[in-house]
């Protein structure tokens, strides 16, 4: 992986792993304000009834824990790298719940990393992300592409 201070273009996303980024401490105050303003249900917000519930404790937003991961990779590479956005999100699979106190580590792979054959000027990286806590759980895996500008800009035959 080349030095934080460096712009990353297609070219610096080679298949495999790219990087580990974290950790990113969790609250409890963050999980139930992500919670009131985006996802109200009641095991997000009242310990009482997430105790109640499959969760049986406190966990935050599947929603919540995307918004962490997508920080997490703007502050890792994506705010230094020659990105022009996104296509969607090819999957996302959230496997254990979110809790207070969590810290976050996020690891990415390159899964593909492929040139565009409408615009020679780029190319579509397309990373896999798997986040877990400090006990190494895996909490979700998400799965993106992402249009990335290239170095070289010539046109392919």
């Amino acid at each position: 992986m080349t030095s934080k201070t460096s712009i990353l273009t297609f070219e610096d996303f080679p298949q495999g792993h790219f990087g580990s980024f974290g950790p990113r401490h969790v609250t409890r105050e963050e999980i139930i304000a992500f919670a009131r303003e985006y996802d109200p249900q009641p095991m997000h917000l009242d310990d009482a009834a997430a105790n109640a519930s499959m969760l049986k404790g406190l966990s935050g937003s599947g929603w919540h824990l995307c918004s962490i991961i997508m920080r997490m990779m703007f502050d890792g590479f994506i705010g230094r790298t020659e990105s022009l956005g996104s296509p969607g999100v090819d999957e996302v699979r959230w496997l254990a719940p979110l809790r207070p106190g969590d810290d976050l580590t996020l690891d990415v792979d390159v899964a593909q990393a492929r040139l565009s054959k409408s615009r020679p000027e780029t190319g579509i990286v397309t990373f896999k992300c798997s986040v877990r806590n400090a006990a190494g759980q895996m909490l979700a895996d998400m799965v993106s592409p992402i249009i990335v500008k290239r170095r070289v800009t010539q046109a392919v035959n």
